[in-house]
């Protein structure tokens, strides 16, 4: 029970790796906080965790909005203490190829998956500066390091919030915070599932260890960094990808 007694919030907590880092936080202590944009989908999230005698709640937030992101962090301050653990898994994808990428879909992208692990990188770190300690991991991608043709916007978004991570991981280190990314490489989600077999077959075969990742293995990762065993770790981005980028 290495997270006994910490709060913990994730974003897009209320399914696919953002709710196997949910489970993985819970059963090892951690009260955690399921903020998602589908309430509805965080609150079932929320239903099953506890049923499985841990303990979570579920918050509607849009964390690309900066009012919304404040309110639900005041409000966790408030009900419970200071913040020991932040996850910015929250992300979206509007693919089509940079030439015929509308302007509104590269502003979405980029408002979701990386404003909105600034403004609530922001919030939680208001707050682990109180006590002078915590943990912050940002999900990241391997087509931030990589990129990926028909993604401009979310490698964008990703390779931005890398750079993110090790700024913040400089600027908050002598208040006693840890600032990490985890950079997953082709997961088996939803997302990918919807590809054709063909094209999940040429990634698999790009993939030394010869297959898609789960998302349990994001989930260890993550869980591994928050955890006092990583208490000298920071700035860093740990890739998660079966050797795909090396």
């Amino acid at each position: 029970m290495e997270h006994e007694g910490k709060i913990a919030l994730v974003t897009g907590g209320a399914q696919g790796i953002g709710l196997d880092i949910v489970k993985d936080l819970a059963k090892t202590g951690a009260h955690v906080i399921i903020a998602d944009i589908n309430i509805e989908g965080a609150e079932k999230s929320a239903e099953e965790v506890r049923a499985s005698g841990s303990s979570a709640e579920a918050v509607k937030l849009d964390v690309s909005n900066s009012e919304n992101v404040k309110e639900v962090f005041d409000k966790i301050f408030k009900d419970h203490k200071p913040l020991d653990i932040l996850v910015n898994n929250a992300g979206i994808t509007r693919d089509a190829l940079m030439i015929r990428m509308k302007e509104d879909a590269w502003d979405l992208v980029i408002s979701i998956n990386l404003k909105g692990c600034f403004l609530c990188g922001q919030q939680a770190v208001k707050q682990m500066m109180k006590q002078r300690k915590g943990s912050i991991v940002n999900i990241a991608s391997i087509v931030g390091v990589m990129g990926n043709a028909g993604q401009a916007n979310y490698s964008a978004a990703k390779a931005g919030l890398i750079g993110l991570t090790k700024t913040m991981a400089r600027e908050v280190a002598t208040r006693g915070i840890t600032v990490n990314a985890v950079a997953p490489g082709f997961i088996d989600t939803e997302m990918t599932r919807v590809l054709d077999e063909s094209v999940r077959d040429k990634l698999v075969e790009q993939i030394p260890l010869a297959r898609l990742g789960l998302p349990q293995d994001v989930a260890d990762c993550v869980a591994f960094l928050v955890s006092d065993r990583a208490s000298y770790i920071t700035g860093q981005v740990i890739n998660v990808n079966g050797g795909m980028l090396m």
